[in-house]
Parts: structure tokens; sequence; C-alpha cells
């Protein structure tokens, strides 16, 4: 466990929000499967690429089953990002919008894979950290060597401006 000295950005708050709504605290009460149903989303596996869809009232996300289960939770969260925050067709947009929709599911996946007021149970000193958030988070360990590089350079930032 360590001190996170930093100020969370919006997105993260956002986040904690959207967790805290429905009661999520740990790192073993994130799933796909009940996030989903808490917000009222349709979930399917399937072999073909991962994608969202909201067609009147219904809202899904379909994930490509032939991935691992690590790739299908970022997965997850990318198109859950297009869901709950973006609007319009992406086919249909200026492709400089359609860029800051991508760019903002790509923080958004690193933050709801491993969130903010989650963090206090991770040991950021440990040299084996990458593996520890694997195995808490499920997620790849490209994602968790990113958001750990995200935390460091938030915290030197932190560092510099406060010191």
């Amino acid at each position: 466990m360590f001190q996170i000295n930093y100020t969370t950005t919006a997105l993260e708050d956002w986040i904690t929000n959207l967790y805290s709504v429905i009661k999520i605290y740990h790192p073993k009460q994130i799933s796909e499967e009940n996030i989903s149903r808490n917000y009222r989303i349709f979930l399917h596996r399937k072999p073909r690429p991962s994608n969202f869809e909201i067609i009147g009232r219904y809202e899904g996300i379909t994930i490509d089953s032939r991935e691992t289960r690590e790739i299908q939770r970022e997965m997850f969260f990318h198109e859950l990002c297009h869901i709950l925050r973006h609007t319009g067709v992406q086919s249909m947009m200026p492709q400089a919008f359609r860029e800051l929709q991508e760019r903002d599911a790509k923080h958004f996946t690193r933050y709801a894979a491993i969130p903010f007021h989650m963090l206090k149970y991770i040991d950021i000193d440990d040299p084996y950290v990458v593996d520890q958030m694997v195995s808490l988070f499920k997620v790849t360990p490209e994602l968790c060597e990113a958001r750990l590089e995200q935390i460091k350079n938030r915290m030197l930032l932190h560092k510099q401006y406060i010191g």
C-alpha cells in the first residue's frame, strides 16, 4: 500500500462515482457482467470483433470471445465508454472528433480497469507490482504498465508542482 500524491483527473473522479453508485469498492467486485447488469446494458460474447449498439432504449456490448479474458475485459471497458460517454455515429463524424472519442475510450479503459480508489490495494514499490496488478485487476501487463507509468508521472508532476 502507498500514499498517492497527486490530484485525480475529472475522468478518474467520474469513474469512481460510476463504481460507487453500484457499490464497487474492491477489485474483486469489478466484473463486466455486474457493471452491464447495473447499467442495463446487454453483454454478449461472440466470435466477432467487439462493438457496441444503441438502438432506441436497447444498449448492448458484444465482446470478441476469441480473445483472452484479459483482452475481453479491456474491450468491454472501451465499448462501455462509448455507450456511457459518447454520442453520434463514428463513421459519420469528422476524423478529429472520432480520434477524440477513441483517446477518451483509451483513458477510460485504463481508469475503469484500475480505478484510482482501488490503487490502495497495490504496492507501487513492489518489484513485481505489474504481476500484482495483473492478478488483482485481471487485465494485461501492458495495460498495467501504462497505468503505472501514468501514476508515477502524475506523482512526479505533483512533487515538482508542490515541492
